[in-house]
Protein backbone atom coordinates (compact mmCIF):
# COMPACT_ATOMS: atom_id res chain seq x y z
CA UNK A 1 0.00 0.00 0.00
CA UNK A 2 2.14 3.28 -1.24
CA UNK A 3 -1.01 5.63 -0.96
CA UNK A 4 -2.86 7.59 1.30
CA UNK A 5 -6.42 7.92 1.10
CA UNK A 6 -9.57 8.29 3.64
CA UNK A 7 -12.46 5.32 4.31
CA UNK A 8 -15.57 6.67 6.05
CA UNK A 9 -13.55 9.35 7.00
CA UNK A 10 -10.32 7.63 8.64
CA UNK A 11 -7.02 8.09 6.77
CA UNK A 12 -5.33 4.60 5.87
CA UNK A 13 -1.97 6.00 5.05
CA UNK A 14 0.92 3.96 3.09
CA UNK A 15 4.52 3.50 3.28
CA UNK A 16 5.69 6.57 2.92
CA UNK A 17 3.61 7.25 6.54
CA UNK A 18 4.57 4.55 8.20
CA UNK A 19 8.19 5.39 7.58
CA UNK A 20 7.41 9.04 8.42
CA UNK A 21 5.96 7.73 11.27
CA UNK A 22 8.63 5.51 12.39
CA UNK A 23 10.95 8.25 12.17
CA UNK A 24 9.00 10.44 14.17
CA UNK A 25 8.15 7.84 16.99
CA UNK A 26 11.61 6.87 17.48
CA UNK A 27 12.76 10.40 17.92
CA UNK A 28 9.52 10.96 20.98
CA UNK A 29 11.05 7.72 21.92
CA UNK A 30 14.33 8.84 22.47
CA UNK A 31 12.72 12.35 24.49
CA UNK A 32 11.00 9.79 27.09
CA UNK A 33 14.54 7.40 27.15
CA UNK A 34 15.98 10.39 28.10
CA UNK A 35 13.94 11.30 30.88
CA UNK A 36 15.63 7.96 32.83
CA UNK A 37 18.44 10.25 34.14
CA UNK A 38 16.86 12.83 34.81
CA UNK A 39 13.87 12.17 37.08
CA UNK A 40 14.72 12.03 40.66
CA UNK A 41 13.64 13.27 43.84
CA UNK A 42 14.15 17.51 44.02
CA UNK A 43 14.19 17.77 39.90
CA UNK A 44 10.94 19.98 38.87
CA UNK A 45 8.95 19.08 35.91
CA UNK A 46 9.64 22.56 34.68
CA UNK A 47 13.08 20.97 34.31
CA UNK A 48 11.84 17.94 32.48
CA UNK A 49 9.76 20.53 30.00
CA UNK A 50 13.34 22.29 29.09
CA UNK A 51 15.47 19.00 28.89
CA UNK A 52 12.85 18.10 25.70
CA UNK A 53 12.48 21.55 24.36
CA UNK A 54 16.20 21.65 24.16
CA UNK A 55 16.30 17.84 22.95
CA UNK A 56 13.56 18.52 20.45
CA UNK A 57 16.00 21.68 18.68
CA UNK A 58 18.11 19.94 18.94
CA UNK A 59 17.30 17.21 16.44
CA UNK A 60 14.65 19.33 14.57
CA UNK A 61 11.54 18.71 15.92
CA UNK A 62 8.77 20.76 17.32
CA UNK A 63 6.80 19.35 20.49
CA UNK A 64 3.24 19.09 19.16
CA UNK A 65 1.63 20.51 22.34
CA UNK A 66 3.81 23.47 22.37
CA UNK A 67 0.81 26.33 21.52
CA UNK A 68 -1.96 24.05 20.83
CA UNK A 69 -4.98 25.59 22.07
CA UNK A 70 -2.93 27.56 24.67
CA UNK A 71 -1.03 24.74 26.11
CA UNK A 72 2.33 26.52 26.95
CA UNK A 73 4.73 23.69 27.41
CA UNK A 74 6.60 21.07 25.16
CA UNK A 75 5.76 18.18 27.36
CA UNK A 76 2.40 16.84 29.90
CA UNK A 77 3.93 15.64 33.41
CA UNK A 78 0.74 13.98 35.61
CA UNK A 79 1.99 13.25 38.85
CA UNK A 80 0.37 10.32 41.42
CA UNK A 81 -3.07 11.12 41.20
CA UNK A 82 -3.25 13.35 37.99
CA UNK A 83 -4.49 11.21 34.91
CA UNK A 84 -3.32 13.52 32.28
CA UNK A 85 -2.48 16.80 30.68
CA UNK A 86 -0.53 17.88 33.84
CA UNK A 87 1.05 20.76 33.65
CA UNK A 88 4.80 21.64 33.77
CA UNK A 89 5.52 23.72 36.55
CA UNK A 90 8.06 24.77 39.43
CA UNK A 91 7.06 22.53 42.17
CA UNK A 92 10.14 19.32 42.76
CA UNK A 93 9.44 15.67 42.45
CA UNK A 94 9.40 14.30 45.49
CA UNK A 95 10.73 10.37 46.40
CA UNK A 96 7.80 7.80 46.23
CA UNK A 97 5.77 10.03 43.09
CA UNK A 98 5.31 8.04 40.10
CA UNK A 99 4.93 10.71 37.37
CA UNK A 100 3.74 9.94 33.74
CA UNK A 101 5.42 12.42 30.78
CA UNK A 102 3.68 12.41 27.70
CA UNK A 103 5.21 13.73 24.45
CA UNK A 104 4.51 14.37 20.81
CA UNK A 105 7.32 15.57 18.68
CA UNK A 106 6.80 16.56 15.25
CA UNK A 107 9.41 15.18 12.69
CA UNK A 108 8.84 15.77 8.95
CA UNK A 109 5.53 16.79 9.40
CA UNK A 110 4.70 13.05 11.38
CA UNK A 111 3.42 12.78 14.90
CA UNK A 112 4.87 10.88 17.33
CA UNK A 113 2.94 10.43 20.26
CA UNK A 114 3.82 8.61 23.61
CA UNK A 115 4.33 8.63 27.33
CA UNK A 116 5.73 6.30 30.01
CA UNK A 117 5.75 6.10 33.63
CA UNK A 118 8.59 7.15 36.26
CA UNK A 119 9.19 6.06 39.44
CA UNK A 120 10.59 9.10 41.53
CA UNK A 121 13.32 7.15 43.95
CA UNK A 122 11.81 4.22 45.80
CA UNK A 123 7.98 4.09 44.97
CA UNK A 124 5.47 2.18 47.37
CA UNK A 125 4.59 -1.75 46.05
CA UNK A 126 0.94 -0.36 45.28
CA UNK A 127 2.54 1.74 43.13
CA UNK A 128 4.80 -0.45 41.40
CA UNK A 129 1.58 -2.96 41.02
CA UNK A 130 -0.37 -0.05 39.09
CA UNK A 131 2.52 0.53 36.71
CA UNK A 132 2.54 -3.45 36.43
CA UNK A 133 -0.76 -3.05 35.40
CA UNK A 134 -1.38 -0.36 33.44
CA UNK A 135 1.48 -1.31 30.71
CA UNK A 136 0.21 -5.04 30.70
CA UNK A 137 -3.09 -3.31 30.15
CA UNK A 138 -1.19 -1.31 27.18
CA UNK A 139 0.31 -4.55 25.58
CA UNK A 140 -2.93 -6.31 25.33
CA UNK A 141 -4.51 -3.65 23.33
CA UNK A 142 -1.92 -3.71 21.37
CA UNK A 143 -1.98 -7.15 20.96
CA UNK A 144 -5.48 -6.51 19.80
CA UNK A 145 -4.81 -4.89 17.08
CA UNK A 146 -4.70 -6.32 13.40
CA UNK A 147 -7.22 -6.36 10.42
CA UNK A 148 -10.76 -7.50 10.63
CA UNK A 149 -10.92 -6.94 14.64
CA UNK A 150 -12.83 -3.78 15.81
CA UNK A 151 -11.89 -0.96 18.00
CA UNK A 152 -13.92 -2.36 20.66
CA UNK A 153 -12.01 -5.56 20.54
CA UNK A 154 -8.47 -3.07 22.36
CA UNK A 155 -10.96 -1.85 24.50
CA UNK A 156 -12.52 -4.85 25.74
CA UNK A 157 -8.63 -6.05 26.31
CA UNK A 158 -7.95 -3.83 27.84
CA UNK A 159 -10.73 -3.44 30.64
CA UNK A 160 -11.17 -6.77 31.20
CA UNK A 161 -7.42 -7.46 32.64
CA UNK A 162 -7.82 -4.11 34.45
CA UNK A 163 -10.63 -4.68 35.91
CA UNK A 164 -9.88 -7.98 36.96
CA UNK A 165 -6.71 -6.60 38.50
CA UNK A 166 -8.89 -4.83 40.65
CA UNK A 167 -8.25 -1.55 38.66
CA UNK A 168 -10.38 1.07 37.02
CA UNK A 169 -10.33 2.12 33.54
CA UNK A 170 -10.60 6.19 32.82
CA UNK A 171 -13.67 6.75 30.57
CA UNK A 172 -13.07 10.40 29.78
CA UNK A 173 -9.94 10.25 27.30
CA UNK A 174 -9.07 8.07 24.58
CA UNK A 175 -6.23 7.44 22.03
CA UNK A 176 -7.14 8.90 18.94
CA UNK A 177 -5.40 8.55 14.93
CA UNK A 178 -2.18 10.66 14.05
CA UNK A 179 -0.29 11.04 11.80
CA UNK A 180 0.17 14.24 9.67
CA UNK A 181 -2.80 15.50 12.45
CA UNK A 182 -1.85 15.45 16.18
CA UNK A 183 -5.93 14.08 16.49
CA UNK A 184 -7.85 12.56 14.53
CA UNK A 185 -10.44 9.46 13.80
CA UNK A 186 -10.90 6.69 14.75
CA UNK A 187 -10.56 7.20 18.48
CA UNK A 188 -9.87 4.06 20.64
CA UNK A 189 -11.66 4.09 23.35
CA UNK A 190 -10.09 1.96 26.40
CA UNK A 191 -13.17 -0.31 27.53
CA UNK A 192 -15.50 -1.91 25.05
CA UNK A 193 -17.06 -5.09 23.96
CA UNK A 194 -15.26 -7.09 21.16
CA UNK A 195 -17.29 -6.67 17.51
CA UNK A 196 -18.16 -2.83 18.11
CA UNK A 197 -16.68 0.16 16.90
CA UNK A 198 -14.86 0.94 13.97
CA UNK A 199 -13.59 -2.16 12.05
CA UNK A 200 -9.60 -2.24 12.06
CA UNK A 201 -7.62 -2.03 8.41
CA UNK A 202 -4.54 -2.00 7.19
CA UNK A 203 -2.89 1.66 6.86
CA UNK A 204 -4.84 2.92 10.32
CA UNK A 205 -2.19 4.93 12.60
CA UNK A 206 -3.72 5.60 16.07
CA UNK A 207 -2.21 5.93 19.41
CA UNK A 208 -3.35 3.19 22.26
CA UNK A 209 -2.87 5.14 26.15
CA UNK A 210 -5.08 3.86 28.96
CA UNK A 211 -5.05 5.54 32.16
CA UNK A 212 -5.60 3.09 35.03
CA UNK A 213 -6.66 4.04 38.29
CA UNK A 214 -6.04 2.28 41.67
CA UNK A 215 -9.00 3.49 42.89
CA UNK A 216 -12.32 4.51 40.90
CA UNK A 217 -12.87 5.34 37.72
CA UNK A 218 -14.11 8.80 38.25
CA UNK A 219 -12.20 12.15 37.15
CA UNK A 220 -12.50 15.89 36.89
CA UNK A 221 -10.52 18.58 35.20
CA UNK A 222 -9.11 21.35 37.17
CA UNK A 223 -9.64 25.26 36.60
CA UNK A 224 -6.85 25.58 34.61
CA UNK A 225 -8.29 23.36 31.43
CA UNK A 226 -6.28 20.93 31.61
CA UNK A 227 -5.30 19.02 34.51
CA UNK A 228 -7.34 16.34 35.13
CA UNK A 229 -7.36 14.08 38.51
CA UNK A 230 -8.54 11.45 40.25
CA UNK A 231 -11.81 12.50 42.24
CA UNK A 232 -11.18 10.13 45.07
CA UNK A 233 -7.03 11.39 44.58
CA UNK A 234 -5.72 7.71 44.51
CA UNK A 235 -3.37 6.94 42.24
CA UNK A 236 -3.24 6.75 38.26
CA UNK A 237 -1.06 5.46 35.78
CA UNK A 238 -0.73 5.55 31.74
CA UNK A 239 1.09 4.74 29.47
CA UNK A 240 0.95 5.23 25.64
CA UNK A 241 2.57 4.03 22.40
CA UNK A 242 1.52 4.84 18.46
CA UNK A 243 0.74 2.02 16.62
CA UNK A 244 0.36 1.62 12.56
CA UNK A 245 -2.70 -1.70 11.50
CA UNK A 246 -0.29 -3.62 8.95
CA UNK A 247 -1.63 -6.90 6.97
CA UNK A 248 -0.77 -9.26 9.70
CA UNK A 249 -1.25 -7.38 12.77
CA UNK A 250 0.47 -3.70 14.15
CA UNK A 251 3.16 -1.90 13.75
CA UNK A 252 4.80 -0.19 17.46
CA UNK A 253 6.20 3.04 16.45
CA UNK A 254 7.25 4.48 19.60
CA UNK A 255 8.99 1.47 21.19
CA UNK A 256 12.42 2.84 23.29
CA UNK A 257 15.52 1.19 21.52
CA UNK A 258 17.41 1.04 24.76
CA UNK A 259 14.65 -1.21 26.18
CA UNK A 260 13.22 1.27 28.77
CA UNK A 261 9.54 0.32 27.37
CA UNK A 262 8.41 -0.30 31.56
CA UNK A 263 9.93 0.45 33.93
CA UNK A 264 12.44 -0.13 36.10
CA UNK A 265 14.69 0.97 33.19
CA UNK A 266 17.31 0.51 34.90
CA UNK A 267 16.88 -2.48 36.58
Amino acid sequence: MNSKHKERGITLYGEEGFAGMRKAGSLAAAALDLMVEHVKPGVTTDELDDIIMDFAKANDAIPATLNYRGYTKAICTSVNHVVCHGIPGPKPLREGDIVNIDVTLIVDGWHGDTSRMYGVGEIPRKAERLLDVTYEALMRGIAAVKPGHTTGHIGAAIQNFAEAERCSVVREFCGHGLGRQFHERPNILHYGVEGEGVELKPGMIFTIEPMINIGKAAVKVLPDGWTAVTRDRQLSAQFEHSVGVTEEGCEIFTRSLKGYDRPPYLG
